[in-house]
């Protein structure tokens, strides 16, 4: 089993992909946009309906990357912070009627 831990350099270290993921979406756009357009032209509505679809999710995948990127960096826990505790991997003790206590949940990183 593995126990990962903060080490509180996080915020330091840590890197977005956002804009990476703006420039791939602007080149699915281009291409939905040019998919659309060509199947138009050609006759192939079925095509062009998908290449739409398509457009209309790289449109609101842009826009939500956008909105991140403008929202700027988020609360980050600072060195004032200590790393969070290891979780405790002994068993959970019985109550005393016999029934185990439930397991606090255990904390979820990205």
């Amino acid at each position: 089993m593995v126990i990962l831990m903060r080490t509180g350099s996080e915020p330091a270290t840590a890197r977005s992909a956002l804009r990476a993921r703006f420039w791939l979406s602007v080149w699915g756009l281009v291409w939905a946009i040019f998919g659309t357009a060509v199947f138009a032209l050609v006759g192939r509505p079925g095509w062009a309906a998908a290449c739409g679809v398509l457009w209309l999710v790289a449109t609101v995948d842009m826009t939500m990357i956008l909105r991140h990127i403008r929202q700027g960096p988020h609360y980050q826990p600072g060195r004032d912070i200590p790393p969070y505790r290891p979780v405790d991997s002994d068993p959970p003790r019985p109550r005393p009627s016999g029934r185990p206590y439930p397991r606090p949940p255990r904390p979820r990183h990205p």
